[in-house]
């Protein structure tokens, strides 16, 4: 039977015996958990010499000389690969009372170092271990097995492994939702998302990551629609200050990117105004993915060499005419009947395809296709609804739904 344990190594005793490279392996490990290494050894090999060097590790050069090796060692380990060495090295740590790893014989040696894996947290680094005694290429498939479900997990927000923090330590960060699919959130969000007291969401943020937050988790919908702002933006801004202010970590979750149309550079410069940290997590914009969902490109080869993003909240600018230029409007339901005119005016060519992809990457998905002269009237037929990205150019052409 075997008891795992977490050794405290810091500024303690490690000595190792044996120069190769099993041992050279064990002394970057100890090395780095903050013990004084010291290798009894005739000769180094090229990885231990380097830490040698760099004074990380001590150097006796001679073989190992007996039980005064081991004074003042907190935990031995050797190596040399000579069995009459090793088991004398096991032998003596037994009799002073310290616990020694045998590398050459997993039947005798009476501690182990078991097979790891780091996986990182918004809280640090998180150990796994496993232990198969006899049996380490078992031990390694097993540790990398479980290291992945773990970082899975916190990835998602299945397990949280928030330190309990002092309530001034408040933190706000923005994070692109993408345009709506779980999938689409990155790493980094979903580790920030693990950890947060309180979210403060949008209409068009992912609902699934937002519906398996632990119930502690405080939920704010500010969301807008077009015509309806419940919540202005000087209130919610407000609400990310005073959340934060309270110790809490504040995420302010976005459909698409926090500065793409998201006003996130206006968050971020109101709450450092209050003196408080904010981390901008970019999210994959609707400008681009919706259309993608769609099978447009909004640049392609030979099609279109330049693309445009616009809100159709307000009059489009004068922009490149050509079909050769993708002119991308978000937010542009309401106002597409006058932005379609005001296109064709600024000499824009009638005909030009334009395609509205409703609610990109959601089972419910629509792709509507027309010109610049038919698009309205085309999206009154089939009800067209936010929220939709409108594309204009000759990349619609290349549309795969229809």
């Amino acid at each position: 039977m075997t008891l795992p344990l977490v050794l405290d190594l810091r500024d303690r005793r490690v000595l190792l015996v044996g120069g190769g490279p099993v041992s050279a392996r064990r002394a970057r490990t100890f090395v780095d958990e903050g013990a004084a290494v010291r290798v009894v050894a005739p000769w180094l090999c090229e990885e231990l010499v380097e830490l040698w060097r760099a004074e990380r590790v001590e150097w006796v050069e001679r073989d190992y000389a007996g039980p005064t090796d081991l004074d003042g060692a907190w935990l031995a380990h050797t190596a040399t690969g000579d069995p009459q060495t090793d088991r004398a090295v096991a032998d003596d740590a037994h009799a002073a009372r310290v616990w020694c790893i045998d590398a050459t014989s997993a039947e005798r040696t009476a501690a182990a170092v078991p097979a790891r894996a780091q996986v990182d947290s918004p809280d640090g680094t998180v150990t796994v271990a496993t232990h198969v005694g006899g049996d380490p290429r078992t031990a390694r498939a097993a540790t990398q097995q479980v290291a992945r479900l773990v970082d899975e997990a916190i990835s998602d927000g299945r397990i949280s492994l928030q330190r309990n923090r002092t309530r001034e330590s408040g933190w706000v960060a923005l994070i692109g939702g993408g345009p709506g699919s779980d999938g689409l959130l990155s790493r980094r969000a979903h580790e920030l998302l693990a950890v947060a007291d309180v979210v403060v969401i949008d209409r068009l943020a992912p609902t699934g990551v937002v519906s398996r937050l632990p119930e502690s988790v405080r939920v704010i919908d500010v969301g807008k629609t077009a015509g309806h702002h419940p919540v202005p933006q000087d209130r919610i801004n407000q609400i990310l200050v005073a959340e934060a202010e309270r110790g809490l970590g504040v995420v302010r979750l976005k459909g698409g990117d926090p500065y793409v149309l998201g006003r996130g550079g206006e968050e971020r410069q109101f709450c450092e105004e209050h003196g408080l940290p904010v981390e901008v997590v970019p999210g994959v914009t609707s400008a681009i993915a919706v259309p993608a969902a769609a099978g447009i490109p909004v640049t392609h080869r030979g099609v279109a060499r330049g693309f445009t993003v616009v809100t159709g909240h307000e009059d489009v600018p004068a922009l490149p005419t050509g079909g050769d230029h993708t002119l991308v409007l978000l937010m542009g339901v309401a106002g597409l009947r006058r932005t379609a005119g005001l296109l064709i005016a600024h000499g824009r060519d009638p005909e030009c395809p334009v395609a509205i992809v409703e609610r990109g990457f959601l089972p419910d998905q629509r792709t509507t296709v027309g010109t610049l002269r038919t698009i309205a009237d085309r999206a009154d037929e089939v009800g067209v609804e936010a929220p939709a990205v409108i594309v204009v150019g000759d990349v619609v052409r290349l549309a795969t739904q229809h």
